[in-house]
Parts: structure tokens; C-alpha cells; sequence
């Protein structure tokens, strides 16, 4: 009666200190991806504005002889997605260039996994067309008159 009670504990209650850290490390990925993706969005955003600010005076041209808003609509979004798929094209080779450095921090996952690549394209691609969907609504709306005598 006087020796002390054993205490049981689970094999979760056990492993909990040793996922701890890599909790906090996929935590932090996660939070820098979301950030990295803010950043990206918001980089693409100022680009498409930024051109479609320098191209005012073209499509104020282009309204003036008879472009239907729709069809500048449609300039300045497939402008937004050569830009993005540029950009795609490129992360995707540093992304595999830089595979063999990640590896020794994935378990049993491949850096060259196509689902993870198609996955990435895919959100990166739908942010790029969100960010470049504000600048190209606003140059749809541009007045010709006013934008053929802007500065």
C-alpha cells in the first residue's frame, strides 16, 4: 500500500510532447503560405492596375471607335493571365530546382507530388484572375472622352 500508483497515460497523451514542435513548424508553414499568397495577390493586383493606368489612353481609344465593354474586359483579363501563367511557368521550375532541398523535411511525400503542383496552379491561377478581375472592370467602365484627354 505505500508504494505509489503507477499512472497510466495513452499513447497520444505520450507522443503529444514529440509532435508538439512539428505542429508549431506545419503551423508556421501554413501561416507563410497564406502570407506569401496575400503578398502575391496583392503584387499582381498593383501590376494589372498600374498597366491598365498606362493603357487608359488606348482604351479610351479603343471604347471611342466601337470596343464593347466586354471585349476590354477580356483584353485586360487575358493580359492578367498571360502574366500569371508566366509567373506559374517560372515558380514551377524553381519549385522543382529547389524539391531536393525540401525533402529531408517531408515524411514519405515527395516535393515532385503533381497532385500538390496542380493544386498550387490551380489556386494561383484563380487568384491571379480575382486580382486582375478590379483593374479590368475598372477599364471597361473608362469614358473615352475622359480618358483620351488624361495626361
Amino acid at each position: 500500500p505505500g508504494l505509489p500508483f503507477v499512472r497510466l497515460r495513452t499513447l497520444d497523451e505520450m507522443a503529444e510532447p514529440e509532435k508538439r514542435p512539428w505542429r508549431l513548424g506545419s503551423t508556421l508553414f501554413v501561416v507563410f503560405g497564406a502570407a506569401a499568397l496575400l503578398v502575391a495577390t496583392t503584387g499582381v493586383y498593383a501590376l494589372l492596375s498600374f498597366m491598365v493606368t498606362q493603357r487608359s489612353r488606348e482604351i479610351g481609344v479603343r471604347l471611342a471607335l466601337g470596343a464593347s465593354p466586354g471585349q476590354t474586359l477580356r483584353l485586360v483579363i487575358r493580359q492578367s493571365l498571360w502574366w500569371v501563367c508566366a509567373g506559374l511557368v517560372v515558380g514551377t521550375g524553381v519549385a522543382l530546382g529547389a524539391g531536393k532541398f525540401v525533402r529531408p523535411m517531408l515524411f514519405e511525400t515527395s516535393p515532385y507530388d503533381p497532385a500538390v503542383f496542380a493544386g498550387a496552379a490551380a489556386i494561383l491561377l484563380a487568384v491571379g484572375v480575382v486580382a486582375g478581375l478590379v483593374p479590368a472592370l475598372r477599364a471597361s467602365r473608362v469614358d473615352p472622352n475622359v480618358a483620351l484627354r488624361a495626361e
